[in-house]
């Protein structure tokens, strides 16, 4: 759990194979006392049509997969802190991987997962992984994004939906990483940036202006319908109207949910 470049269902190509590189890096951030790690090790399945075309190319894009990586993590490095870190006096934590290189794996999907013009994509934070799926996930949008639950960026976590899971409701949104849909499969989930220990289901990659559980979502079994409650300090919006934070309001089947100003949400309840 990352149409990456609006490409899902066409040609895969290397641009969209490397942006979704980015974005795994991003999701799969793992923070500790005094520094960030950042995977380094990938695992990236292809459609075995998609695999068979781009073998003769991959050791270019694996050059450019390094360059690229290297550049953000660089990047990350360099940003200036948040007004929030420099009024605590935080200290900025470099980012940093745990190998003395990156690495990428290409394999061909034996499992029927993913189709032509997607590529799933697993990571490490620094063991050599073994062919199979496990680690950090992302996906392109036709598939909804997931992150294992021992890594995320910077604490984020949500959870693999299973076949067969019944979908209450879908959220569509775009935050620095592209377009997104997550598929709500719990009757509560909570949304925000994630970090510093606060797990929460949908990690929106955007500025600090989003606090890390920024709200939630309840679905109320027995009346079928969903509720909504702000838990940030920048406010969340509901169909234009700022909601009282702490509060719990009923949230219709067909909403936009303005966070903090920065990202919207188009939320749709499923019959």
């Amino acid at each position: 759990m990352p149409k990456g470049a609006g490409e899902a269902q066409g040609r895969i190509t290397g641009k969209i194979i490397i942006e979704q590189l980015v974005r795994n890096a991003e999701l799969g951030q793992f923070e500790m006392g005094y520094s960030v790690l950042v995977p380094c090790i990938f695992s990236l399945y292809l459609h075995p049509e998609d695999y068979t075309r781009l073998t003769g190319v991959f050791d270019l894009i694996r050059e450019d997969a390094r360059r690229a990586l290297t550049a953000r993590l660089d990047q990350w490095n360099a940003r200036p802190l948040g007004l929030s870190a420099i009024r605590g006096s935080r200290q900025r934590k470099p980012f940093k991987i745990a190998g003395k290189d990156w690495a990428f794996e290409f394999f061909p999907d034996s499992e029927d997962v993913v189709p032509p013009g997607d590529v799933e994509i697993h990571s490490e934070l620094a063991e050599t992984p073994q062919p199979g799926y496990h680690g950090t996930k992302t996906t392109l949008l036709d598939r909804e994004p997931t992150v294992g639950s021992i890594t995320g960026r910077s604490g984020a976590h949500s959870e693999t939906r299973q076949p067969g899971d019944r979908v209450f409701a879908e959220i569509r949104y775009q935050d620095d990483s592209g377009p997104q849909l997550y598929l709500m499969t719990q009757d509560e989930i909570s949304i925000g940036r994630g970090g510093d220990d606060a797990m929460v289901n949908v990690a929106l990659y955007t500025n600090d202006e989003v606090s890390r559980e920024h709200l939630r979502l309840r679905r109320d079994p027995s009346q079928g319908r969903f509720l909504i409650v702000d838990n940030s300090r920048n406010g969340t919006w509901l169909n234009g109207k700022r909601l009282k934070r702490g509060v719990e309001e009923v949230l219709p089947a067909r909403s936009e949910i303005s966070v903090a100003e920065v990202i919207t949400l188009a939320f749709e309840a499923r019959p």
